[in-house]
């Protein structure tokens, strides 16, 4: 059961490698994603699901938006809120209707999940105003917040 302050659980994918690893990759091109939830303030994994769509338009270029796209239904389909990578590519652009994007200095979960508990107050804040665009975090010992540039 998530926290009752929103209408949903606080649900993460946190973009890693086969070894569990974050590594500086964009997100859609992880091996699988961790899924966790943030419960009585703490978080539980759920589970762990393969990146079926990583190998999927290989060939075709980075930021493509079909593969974006398909990401976003797969991760919306999981309840899906908070995404947790090395780095995004331009796919950020539309990842952030969806999802708060946050990126992580850490190459192991356990640390990055330390630093998001201890702030969780600014993705909770986050939730809670709702803009049509979410902010991109940057978490290293503490958490910078910026909007993301649309090209254009």
């Amino acid at each position: 059961m998530g926290q009752k302050l929103f209408d949903k659980p606080i649900r993460f994918a946190f973009a890693v490698n086969l070894a569990n690893v974050f590594e500086p990759k964009h997100f859609g091109d992880a091996d699988k994603y961790l899924i966790y939830e943030w419960v009585n303030n703490e978080f539980i994994l759920l589970n762990e699901e393969v990146n079926l769509f990583k190998n999927s338009y290989e060939g075709q270029g980075h930021g493509l938006q079909e593969k974006g796209k398909a990401i976003i239904d797969f991760l919306r389909s999981l309840n899906i809120t908070v995404l947790v990578s090395k780095q995004f590519g331009k796919n950020i652009q539309m990842v952030n209707s969806h999802f708060i994007p946050v990126i992580v200095s850490e190459d192991i979960p356990e640390r990055a999940l330390d630093i998001l508990a201890r702030h969780m107050k600014w993705i909770e804040d986050e939730l809670k105003n709702r803009p049509r665009e979410f902010k991109l975090f940057t978490m290293k010992n503490g958490i910078l917040k910026k909007t993301i540039k649309k090209e254009g």
